[in-house]
């Protein structure tokens, strides 16, 4: 895959490809969905968690299987049909197939009268019930007087959860670590924007000559499936993840936004911060009290992973959100493209963040070493203040992100300076990673 050109197109065509799949925390569908990205990044490596294993205070639920679901009237005409759209069904509902009268048939249906064209997306993963969904103009031509067949052909069993994970090695073992989630049916910004963007940040990661960090990448199932992840990895996550990033809902055209660590002040909080402040796009920050995803586990105390949630349009913030109309249209080539570009630039900057000291007392004479230009413009002026600022601060006690943040420059701007000044033997690394 070309990383540089219709990286949107690319990320698209894969969300049409699994959007018809029905996903949930377990099933079939997770694993379809994980094949189908091992076929993009052969390097995925799908783990399976039995049903009933521990993970801290939790419990891995049991596999739900989904057949077939339908609603019909007294004339036995199909008002409902799963196989129409996957959200017509709660989550994980138990099997049922009885005739009911409309007030009995009422208390299991679901609609939001505030979208009236709208399914809502509802689960009960962890209570046993069932459940219909449809819109709020499909409630309303409901029948009162009529009985109503419902059937959900659906089980339970001892099965497994299922999680992909990559682990692309750098020079240091200190890792940027991505999460993403696979859990949920046809909704496109809310699940497989996430997805899509972690895939191509895989194949951009990858083309990365001489990669510093080694990179880990995890596609699990939301809540469970990273309370799982950590239960088996928290050794090795706390000890190598110096940033990680939660990626969800990031295939609209319209605002960017960004969740902080619990704390803020990680190396995480630092890059994603500076990244968006200068992208030129409009940006929302959010609280972590605002929090919803899975940077709940990864922040979690005692956890205590640098790991923030970089968006598109928030989840919970848009209308459609756990809707059918969460559907292709709604995201984009160029939204995902964005959402890419984002994290990407945000994995450029910690590729190139570094602990920087200059190695002369006083100024060094820039003009002898060709870093002086013979002919002052507007753009050389810039240079050679942007230099002069950065070996000010050039201490060996600030990184580049703080030393960018400091003297009001975009760090991007930095990195050809950072090259000149290293060439002429000006400029030295205090090495802060662990090979």
């Amino acid at each position: 895959m070309n990383t540089t050109a219709n990286i949107g197109s690319t990320m698209y065509r894969w969300a049409c490809d699994l959007f018809p799949i029905n996903r949930s925390i377990t099933g079939e569908g997770v694993r379809e969905t994980l094949q189908y990205i091992q076929t993009v990044v052969p390097e995925l490596t799908i783990h399976e968690v039995p049903a009933g294993t521990r993970c801290f205070d939790w419990e891995v639920p049991e596999e739900w299987s989904i057949h077939e679901a339908f609603l019909t009237d007294e004339s036995g005409e199909k008002i409902i049909d799963f196989r129409n759209n996957n959200l017509h069904v709660v989550g994980y509902s138990v099997a049922v197939d009885q005739e009911m009268c409309f007030e009995e048939l009422d208390a299991h249906l679901h609609y939001l009268t505030e979208l009236p064209d709208a399914i809502p997306y509802i689960t009960s993963y962890y209570t046993k019930r069932w459940g219909i969904c449809l819109s709020y103009n499909q409630y309303k031509q409901l029948d009162r007087t009529q009985s109503y067949r419902v059937k959900i052909d659906a089980t339970h069993f001892k099965g497994f959860l299922n999680y992909g994970e990559v682990y692309i090695p750098g020079k240091t073992r200190q890792e940027i670590f991505l999460s993403t989630y696979i859990c949920h049916p046809s909704m496109a910004n809310n699940e497989l924007s996430g997805p899509v963007v972690a895939m191509a940040l895989i194949e951009y990661i990858k083309s990365l000559a001489n990669r510093k960090c080694s990179y880990r990448i995890v596609f699990i199932p939301e809540t469970i499936g990273s309370i799982c992840y950590i239960s088996k990895n928290l050794d090795v996550l706390k000890r190598n993840v110096i940033a990680g990033f939660n990626l969800t809902t990031m295939g609209d055209d319209r605002v960017y936004s960004f969740l902080p660590s619990r704390e803020g002040t990680s190396l995480a909080d630092r890059a994603a911060r500076h990244i968006l402040k200068h992208s030129g796009k409009k940006v929302i920050y959010y609280s972590f009290l605002d929090r919803a995803s899975d940077e709940r586990q990864y922040c979690f105390p005692g956890v205590d992973l640098p790991v923030v949630t970089m968006c598109r349009s928030k989840y919970h913030e848009y209308p459609e959100y756990h809707t059918s109309l969460d559907n292709l249209d709604l995201i984009s080539p160029s939204g995902l493209e964005g959402g890419f570009t984002m994290v990407k630039n945000t994995i450029v900057l910690l590729e190139n963040n570094e602990t920087y000291k200059i190695k002369t007392l006083c100024e060094p004479q820039l003009g002898k070493r060709g870093l002086y230009p013979t002919i002052s413009t507007k753009n050389s002026r810039k240079i050679v203040e942007d230099m002069m600022n950065f070996i000010t601060y050039a201490d060996g006690t600030k990184d580049l992100i703080e030393i960018a943040d400091v003297i009001k420059v975009d760090a991007r701007t930095l990195y050809g300076i950072i090259e000149n000044l290293k060439s002429a033997n000006l400029l030295e690394t205090v090495d802060n990673y662990d090979v």
